[in-house]
């Protein structure tokens, strides 16, 4: 997977290498960040508690590298974010934070509010009180779309925001908050990245809360019926795990004190219904599957929590961070197809 970091970032990691803590280590989106900080020749702390990643996307990793180069760039460090001695072992020598830990999904959160709130907000304040005792420099967590909740303003600009729509919602406003809140007390540098509907490779595709886009692509594949939630003409933007490293990236590397202590959307800025994502999903498999039956499509009630649409507008990172999306949801998706189907091959 090519990640678009320009030639002067690039160059200044690659000589000047950094220390980097990646908490959620092991699940889709850090084990891709991980993957690219080791190329780029950086030192990177890994933590997580398995409860949504997997050591499968570790291991996915290791195989990149040669043993030596990954023995000696990696850590890991088997921790709960909820246990503040935990965070403050992990963040000791670091110099930058990812922040991508937390408990997903709108529907998990409705059933288990308090789980949510546990693991979102206190292993959040948590991993920010340990950040400012190990004197970090920057701190780049992962903010959620989900905070514009019930505002219809489209496309979404990050400086208008309605009321929350789930408990998962409230749980990332409130990281926004802390966040914004030790930056004004310049304990360290904070940005926070609110991600549109993030898909790719190492996607949780089978678990009661796996995202839309791995549910489909293997329902696809087994010819099981696709569950539609409404008509089908819900929206997002979906974005592809190659932008959001590059994002990343970017945040934590950034001079522009613009781009310091506030938050950006991190999308494409191109919104796609239920019923088109499923036509494109068709589309991309076809080539590798040609003998495919499309699958049965069942609609079924609108479900609680979820937003009706959802557009971003990224010139603001654009402006700030340089970030330029280099996958639309077509060319993501044809990535993320070719690495479902020949995974499911390989098993």
């Amino acid at each position: 997977m090519k990640i678009n970091i320009p030639s002067k970032v690039e160059d200044d990691l690659l000589n000047n290498p950094r220390t980097w803590l990646i908490t959620g280590v092991a699940g889709f989106i850090g084990s891709h960040l991980l993957d690219e900080l080791i190329r780029l020749n950086q030192r990177v702390i890994g933590m997580d508690n398995f409860t949504t990643g997997s050591q499968e996307n570790l291991d996915a990793v290791r195989i990149q590298f040669p043993a030596k180069k990954w023995d000696a760039k990696f850590t890991f460090y088997k921790g709960d974010i909820r246990n503040i001695e935990e965070c403050v072992r992990a963040t000791e020598g670091v110099d930058i934070v990812l922040h991508q830990a937390a408990l997903g999904s709108v529907p998990r959160s409705l059933l288990d509010p308090i789980s949510t709130n546990q693991v979102n907000i206190d292993g959040f304040l948590n991993m920010l009180w340990a950040s400012k005792g190990a004197r970090i420099k920057r701190f780049v967590y992962a903010a959620s779309s989900s905070t514009y909740g019930d505002s219809e303003a489209l496309p979404k600009v990050e400086d208008v925001i309605g009321n929350p729509l789930s408990p998962y919602a409230v749980t990332k406003y409130v990281n926004e908050l802390y966040a914004q809140l030790f930056a004004r007390l310049k304990y360290f540098d904070v940005i926070g990245l609110r991600y549109f509907n993030v898909f790719g490779p190492r996607q949780d595709i089978i678990s009661g809360y796996a995202a839309v886009i791995p549910k489909w692509i293997n329902a696809q594949i087994t010819s099981a019926p696709i569950e539609i939630n409404g008509d089908g003409e819900t929206s997002r933007d979906f974005c592809y795990v190659a932008n959001v490293v590059q994002a990343n990236i970017l945040a934590a590397t950034t001079e522009n004190t613009n781009a310091i202590n506030t938050v950006f959307n991190i999308a494409v800025g191109d919104k796609t219904t239920l019923n088109e994502l499923h036509n494109l999903i068709s589309d991309a498999l076809l080539p590798l599957h040609p003998k495919i039956q499309p699958s049965e499509v069942i609609f079924k009630e609108f479900r609680s929590g979820d937003v009706r649409h959802s557009l971003a507008n990224i010139q603001k990172a654009v402006t700030y961070l340089g970030y330029k999306p280099t996958h639309t949801i077509k060319a993501g998706l044809a990535e993320t197809v070719k690495w479902y189907f020949e995974d499911r091959v390989r098993n």
